[in-house]
């Protein structure tokens, strides 16, 4: 054992000033400073180093070590030279369980610095990346060729700036993805879906193996086929798509459910209107997604003050006493902000959506969706309400529109590319409509009226007859053991709206017929496997080739804009707040 430690201090005394050189490389990115005067510090510690004037700096690397949080880089090349001084360095596999953090909460949690760093190190990441991306990309460095990785890793992996920071990244740089299930259910009281990924690194490992079925090859969406690419946003597709308004204060609103006491009552709000009827023209309708899930009718409960983008004092002037309950209830609220437009104009929305009401100016109803839903279901609404962040608005009416949104290749697209929330869709309109190539006439085409017609119609009445919001008339619909002859038409009229979308694209060899398939199993505590998050919809290889489909044709549209020299505007959401700052 003695020899033993005595080789291992010797070994430190060798490597300490290679440590020491590693641990100031790293100290200038912690320290702060424009990249001009990080260069310059870094040639500093280079003369410094080649002078023997290093020692200097060991006294402040040691307080670096310590500090909250502590600077203590690991050398990975220094800790293992047996490793990395051979013919083929690099480790031979790696596995593990890297922490998941949304790339927003990196720097809250472990400084702006290390956020920086993370960026810095590994090129062409994205700040909003999962940090368990920035674990997959620096384990596969450090792969020797032929090396294999395998993680558990958070179910966004193949999503968004996640999947380009570190799956894409890597499959673009020799790895392949040769073993992969998308979607585990984590043991235990935690609700938490997980992947679980296999990688090799330079070399090749065939077939490849998705959710236990054989595969030529997986791609970074963690899809059997198709590109590594993200899909391209199309100019066909701006300006389709809205989020709803951010109100940032509930005392604007009317609503006789609030249990925190901040709104105000429906009886408040008819008093009002009946001492002052010009009062009516800044109340208005208020809906969210969970009338839009929940309600049979898609009916609000809620009506909210809005001055839309009027002064202070024209408020004040003609809406006396709206103006005194915001200035009351929301104000107190806004002035504790951040932002300097939230507080300096109270009165009005935080984030108005100026873009949205002047897209649906004049039309009777829109579409809507909930941004965050179990089922990626589309309602039409009044157009004449205002409308919650809860909710993406398109300024559409047509069934034809509809039933393209509605029909199982969007509803696919929509869960391949958007990111989740638990076992939910979080449904992101730059993500899963602006990239979506739309069949050429969708929002007239006949045969799509007809079908979305039919299907809308008989679902509404559905709904009526049961007394049943959209989420539980689906839940209806992907249940196995539902055979209520209603039902059983809905899922036809279904198929008959994927048929219409399929013909339109000119895809008449692509099946309809559905199947319950689970999107993902656990096992129970004596080890039997359990079905969970059953959905009614295509087996997988007809999914994949559809997506397979539009994921070529999204390309083709791209370049079909950009070789007719069509270019996206800068499509900004800043409001009166941006502009006054």
């Amino acid at each position: 054992e003695g020899t033993l430690r005595d080789l291992w201090t010797k070994a430190q005394e060798k490597t300490d000033l290679l440590r020491c050189a590693g641990d100031l490389v790293v100290s200038v990115y912690f320290e702060g400073g424009r990249p001009a005067e990080q260069s310059l510090k870094l040639q500093q510690y280079g003369r410094e180093f080649k002078s023997g004037e290093w020692t200097k700096h060991k006294a402040k690397l040691a307080t670096l070590r310590k500090a909250h949080p502590p600077l203590a880089p690991f050398h990975w090349q220094l800790e293992f030279p047996e490793v990395f001084d051979r013919e083929n360095p690099g480790f031979d596999a790696f596995v593990g369980n890297p922490p998941f953090l949304g790339g927003t909460k990196i720097s809250t949690v472990s400084g702006g610095a290390y956020r920086d760093w993370l960026l810095q190190l590994h090129e062409n990441s994205h700040g909003n990346a999962d940090l368990a991306a920035h674990f997959f990309r620096r384990a596969f460095i450090l792969l020797k060729t032929s090396g294999t990785l395998g993680f558990i890793s958070t179910n966004t992996i193949g999503q968004g700036d996640t999947r380009g920071t570190g799956l894409r990244w890597i499959l673009e740089h020799g790895g392949q993805i040769y073993n992969a299930t998308r979607r585990l259910r984590w043991p235990g009281q935690a609700a938490v879906v997980v992947s679980v990924i296999n990688i090799s690194k330079h070399a090749l490992v065939i077939p490849a193996t998705l959710d236990a079925n054989q595969c030529d090859f997986i791609s970074a969406f963690l899809f059997a086929g198709g590109s590594n690419l993200d899909p391209e946003q199309l100019e066909a597709n701006a300006g389709r798509s809205f989020l709803g308004a951010k109100i940032y204060g509930n005392g604007f609103t009317f609503d006789d459910t609030d249990t925190k006491g901040v709104a105000s009552s429906l009886e408040d709000m008819r008093r009002l209107i009946a001492s002052n009827p010009r009062n009516q023209e800044v109340i208005f309708p208020y809906i969210g997604g969970e009338e839009v899930n929940s309600d049979p009718r898609h009916a609000h409960h809620r009506y909210v003050i809005n001055f839309g983008e009027r002064t202070e004092a024209e408020c004040r002037r003609t809406w006396p006493d709206l103006l005194r309950i915001v200035e009351i209830k929301v104000k107190p609220e806004r002035v504790t902000l951040n932002r300097e437009g939230y507080r300096r104009y109270w009165w009005l929305y935080g984030e108005k959506r100026v873009e949205l009401w002047k897209a649906i100016a004049g039309m009777e109803r829109v579409l809507a969706i909930s941004s965050v839903t179990p089922h990626a279901s589309f309602a039409f609404v009044p157009a004449r309400m205002v409308f919650s962040h809860a909710l993406i608005i398109f300024p559409l009416s047509s069934f034809a529109a509809f039933a393209a949104l509605q029909a199982r290749p969007h509803d696919h697209w929509a869960r391949f590319l958007g990111s989740s929330m638990k076992d939910d869709l979080r449904y992101t309109p730059s993500d899963c409509f602006e990239t979506f190539p739309f069949p050429e006439g969708w929002q007239s085409h006949p045969a799509l009226e007809a079908a979305g017609k039919a299907y809308y119609e008989f679902r509404a009445q559905l709904m009526i007859d049961t007394d049943l919001g959209l989420t539980k008339t689906y839940n209806r619909f992907h249940d196995p053991d539902e055979h209520d002859p209603a039902i059983l038409r809905l899922r036809e009229l279904h198929a008959a709206m994927d048929r219409a979308v399929l013909d339109a694209y000119g895809w008449a060899d692509i099946p309809t017929d559905c199947e319950f398939i689970p999107d993902f199993v656990e096992t129970d505590d004596e080890g039997n496997t359990i079905e969970k998050s059953i959905r009614y919809r295509w087996p997988d290889p007809v999914r994949d080739a559809v997506l397979a489909r539009l994921l070529s044709l999204n390309a083709a549209r791209h370049e079909s804009e950009l070789s007719s020299g069509l270019q996206r505007p800068a499509r900004s959401h800043t409001n009166l707040y941006d502009s006054a700052e």
